[in-house]
């Protein structure tokens, strides 16, 4: 991660005045506009846009809180490490209610452990959220389904999933296979009433 505060030559107790007028002076010297060859122009914009990034993480209270302690926790290693933590924060971020957040949280768990299935189902459940994400959701919840076949929950989710699109018989198919291997499912078998026969 970005020392946004070395980005910003402020050091880490600059009060918010202090990191906006670092952002502005940098800004000013660094705006890709002032340069005229397109080399200088490319790495200028770059700088930019770091400078920018720094700045808007360190200019709200709560990034900043956040960025804060971001630094004090010790670096995920590996790839199972990064997903574990990704997925962590995610949960967090559903709890709040910031399913955008989540959503990008939940990618990287999936990208660095894509044979996680409670990551693709976690990620299914934050992208069902937002009406113009569920078919994305319907993709990592059968992801999920596919990675463990023998957990009905699974398999839930995609019912659920499916019939919320109106996909009455694949509603129905999935809820069966739910059934199969939990015979009490409740989610399931409401899945099963409202598809119909």
């Amino acid at each position: 991660m970005a020392d946004y505060y070395a980005i910003l030559g402020v050091p880490r107790t600059a009060s918010a005045a202090e990191v906006r007028q670092a952002y502005a002076r940098l800004a000013r010297d660094r705006h890709p506009d002032r340069f005229a060859d397109p080399a200088e122009r490319a790495r200028a914009h770059d700088v930019f846009r770091d400078i920018t990034t720094a700045f808007n993480a360190l200019s709200n209270e709560k990034s900043r809180r956040e960025y804060d302690s971001s630094l004090e926790r010790p670096r995920p290693t590996g790839p199972d490490e990064i997903a574990r933590e990704a997925h962590e924060r995610a949960l967090q971020h559903i709890r709040a209610n910031e399913f955008h957040e989540a959503v990008e949280l939940l990618r990287s768990a999936v990208h660095h452990a894509p044979g996680s299935a409670r990551y693709h189902a976690t990620l299914a459940s934050a992208l069902a959220r937002n009406p113009h994400w569920v078919r994305d959701a319907i993709q990592e919840a059968e992801k999920a389904a596919q990675l463990e076949p023998k957990v009905a929950g699974h398999q839930v989710l995609v019912a659920e999933l499916l019939l919320s699109q109106g996909l009455k018989l694949r509603a129905r198919r999935a809820a069966e296979g739910a059934l199969r291997l939990s015979p009490d499912d409740a989610r399931a078998r409401r899945v099963l009433e409202e598809a119909g026969s």
